[in-house]
């Protein structure tokens, strides 16, 4: 018999919050759209056993909301494909009235497969408090030992997901959990602490500046205060109740590219009237400090849910990145350091595909693929075929399957506009190569005279320019993703920021033979500076005959983080040089004869990056910067470079 008390309870939250959901504009969608979801939904109930809102008990009591699908007529246990995700999978679409999209489940299901799929904990109808990769690790391995345990498991599973579906599972792969049979990360930079050289700390660092992306994605995300149901709420009235709302916040709208201007940063989202959490507030539980005041080797960087390269990762990985995503390059690294570490078979049971895309848009990929303002050509990729016969091998033990015969690395190369393979990364055969910087001082802008030479200039004739963080280079396009309207990843043609006096630009001749750079791109600087500390950012792009300068990847360096992410901070003496060397760029692009090489330095890259304010302080607690005068120096004495990876031309 019903709780009389706790119904009513519920029911009152239930009326509040409809009340609320029905003051909330419907999406548009077609008629054709609401029949396929109600068509997709009829028949994954006519195949499968539908379990939704099982509430998955972690070790510490906080129960995980999780919807279960798996096939009727099985002829015994069946593998488990899981995605554990921080976003909305409501199976009903409140605003529309409909079912949500639901074919991802009977895809797995027609497949032969168990699809679960589980918000973390803080999220929706899961208890417990968010923290963006900081819940305990363990809520993966509990977990699995929960699915592995169910009576029509088989015992094996295999995560998937992009984004921050996908940035959780590489420390839990690390706990080495017997279930997790294999893993598919696409996107998962934000899940990549420290490795090799990078210490972006799941994206929230580039070169020791913040990556402001965060603070406009944990503006919807990091929601302490939220409804929550009675812990004793039977299922079947959660079912229920989701049909009349899912919890979804309605975040009011933001004008980030104005927002994200604010100073201190600590306060913008205290400016919008975002929600209080892990960003700059005091949690209820412990986090290990406010995000955004935690230096790029913060001890509460290894407290949470990130991976770092001292963790043993022995899984079999399917690997999915693109070349305008926030963190390639971190990602390059983590599966290159796995195949060097893994042990045994585990090394060689890793594949990567690399896509001339922006994050998680794979599957957006068309016949003519346009990324920014650039023509990628056919980038189409059957990805469902690639996991599945990933997941047939590693999780039913089929042979023969789609993954066996795909080499180790799948690559776009942008300008030839193909897909090419190889057994590693960067591909067999490519070599290092070395141009420098050179000018006669006045490299400022597309109008200046900066070039790039195979052999440093023998007599520095520095370039000098002013940086106002007053008034910062904007971003335009990039390798970024979830800055709302501040920044639109991918390539688009730089001259407009090439214009400015603060940008130095520095182009090659034009190419007389194809060349196919694929690898990183290691820019080495030697600056100098009237500030305490200061910024130097690093753009490299191709050049087509026509004058358009596209950009295929950029990065950063703030001044005092140049001897070490993990070394004391260095502060700069006015007039002194010093040499630097930022984290490696990276891309596959193919120049064409008459495609020139070209690299842009400055200090700022904003809102893609925060500005230094240039004093040598917090940064994110001030509200006023100086105007520092920057150098570029490029002599036998002074070789300002970088140093590029080609790919020989196939004979």
């Amino acid at each position: 018999m019903r709780n009389p008390g706790r119904v009513f309870s519920t029911l009152c939250l239930l009326s509040a919050l409809a009340a609320n959901s029905a003051s909330a504009q419907p999406t548009s969608m077609s008629a054709g759209e609401r029949q396929k979801r109600l068509d997709t939904e009829q028949e994954l109930q006519s195949i499968a056993i539908v379990e939704r809102k099982v509430l998955v008990p972690m070790r510490d009591g906080v129960r995980l909301a999780t919807d279960i699908y798996r096939p009727k007529n099985a002829a015994g246990p069946v593998p488990i494909v899981f995605s554990r995700t921080p976003y909305n999978f409501n199976f009903w679409d409140v605003r529309n009235g409909v079912p949500r999209d639901m074919s991802t489940a009977l895809e797995a299901v027609k497949r032969g497969y168990a699809y679960v799929v589980q918000n973390e904990r803080g999220h929706f109808f899961s208890e417990g408090h968010y923290d963006i990769l900081g819940a305990p690790v363990t809520d993966g391995p509990d977990t699995l030992e929960w699915l592995k345990g169910q009576p029509w498991s088989n015992g094996k599973v295999g995560t998937t997901g992009c984004s921050s579906t996908a940035e959780w599972q590489l420390a839990v792969a690390a706990q080495g959990h017997p279930a997790l049979g294999a893993m598919n990360v696409q996107g998962f930079g934000a899940g990549v602490g420290r490795v090799g050289p990078y210490y972006e700390q799941g994206n929230w660092y580039r070169g020791g500046a913040v990556q402001m992306l965060f603070i406009t994605w944990l503006y919807g995300e990091q929601n302490q205060v939220r409804p929550t149901f009675p812990a004793d709420t039977p299922r079947e009235e959660l079912i229920r109740a989701s049909r009349l709302f899912d919890l979804a916040p309605q975040m009011p709208p933001v004008d980030w590219d104005k927002a994200l201007r604010h100073l201190p940063v600590q306060d913008i989202l205290k400016a919008v009237d975002g929600p209080g959490g892990i960003f700059a507030d005091v949690m209820p539980v412990d986090t290990g400090g406010r995000m955004i005041q935690r230096t790029p080797n913060d001890p509460a960087w290894y407290k949470g849910g990130l991976w770092h390269d001292d963790m043993k990762l022995d899984v079999p990985g399917l690997w999915f990145m693109s070349w305008y995503d926030v963190s390639v390059g971190p990602n390059l690294a983590a599966f290159d350091h796995v195949r060097r570490n893994a042990t045994g078979a585990i090394r060689d049971q890793q594949w990567a595909v690399i896509a001339p895309v922006g994050h998680c848009s794979y599957t957006r990929a068309r016949a003519d693929t346009v990324v920014g303002e650039r023509s990628m050509g056919d980038a189409r990729l059957d990805y469902d075929k690639i996991v599945y016969g990933f997941f047939d091998k590693f999780l039913k033990g089929e042979k023969d399957t789609r993954i066996d015969a795909m080499p180790r690395v799948t690559y776009y190369t942008m300008g030839l506009n193909k897909w090419q393979t190889s057994d590693t990364w960067p591909p067999t055969g490519a070599a290092a190569t070395t141009w420098y910087l050179a000018s006669g001082g006045k490299a400022n802008s597309l109008h200046g005279d900066g070039v790039l030479t195979t052999k440093p200039p023998r007599v520095d004739q520095p370039d000098t320019f002013v940086y106002d963080p007053a008034n910062p280079v904007p971003s335009y396009g990039g390798n970024v993703c979830c800055t709302g309207n501040a920044v639109q990843a991918g390539a688009f043609d730089q001259r407009k920021m090439e214009s400015r006096a603060d940008v130095l630009v520095f182009t090659s001749a034009p190419f007389t033979e194809g060349t196919e750079l694929s690898g990183p791109i290691t820019p080495t600087l030697y600056v100098s500076s009237d500030a305490k500390d200061t910024d130097f950012t690093v753009k490299v792009l191709d050049v087509d005959p026509d004058g358009r300068a596209f950009n295929l990847d950029e990065s950063i360096q703030r001044m005092r983080y140049r001897d070490g992410y993990d070394k004391p901070l260095a502060w700069m003496e006015k007039g002194k040089v010093y040499k630097v060397t930022l984290q490696p760029l990276n891309t596959s692009n193919y120049f064409a004869p008459g495609h020139r090489l070209r690299i842009e330095v400055s200090s700022s890259n904003f809102p893609r990056f925060d500005r230094n304010l240039n004093t040598g302080g917090n940064n994110y607690d001030e509200t006023k910067g100086v105007v520092a005068r920057n150098t570029l120096h490029h002599s036998t004495e002074y070789p300002s470079s970088v140093t590029v990876t080609v790919v020989p031309a196939k004979q």
